[in-house]
């Protein structure tokens, strides 16, 4: 069962990363689809997004992608043959800004040189 979650996964995210520019548009100028997770039993599946923009641009897209989650269910679901077409639930991805922190507050440490 492990190996289909995974499947499913990876089919998810490539039909919304095709679906969502294609339907959607918003006012941040490039959000993408990380990853899906998906609940055991295949009906809920977590969408984490990333978008380049303020916070405010960020919080809109959410907003956006709130508003026409039917729309994207219903694409999915002419797309992916599953028994039940997962819920859709968005949510914000972070990890690349606190990976991007963690580079810079790395490149400002001070390496002192090997004593030798």
């Amino acid at each position: 069962m492990k190996h289909r979650l995974e499947r499913v996964r990876e089919v998810l995210k490539r039909e919304l990363s095709e679906i969502i520019p294609r339907e959607v548009t918003f006012t941040a100028t490039l959000v993408t689809v990380q990853s899906v997770d998906v609940t055991p039993d295949l009906k809920n599946a977590y969408v984490y997004v990333s978008a380049i923009g303020s916070a405010a641009q960020k919080k809109t897209a959410l907003t956006v992608l709130e508003q026409h989650r039917q729309l994207l269910q219903h694409e999915v679901s002419k797309r992916v043959v599953l028994k039940y077409t997962p819920q859709l639930h968005f949510r914000m991805d972070d990890s690349i800004e606190r990976g991007d922190r963690v580079i810079q507050i790395l490149s400002q440490l001070e390496i002192p040189p090997d004593e030798k």
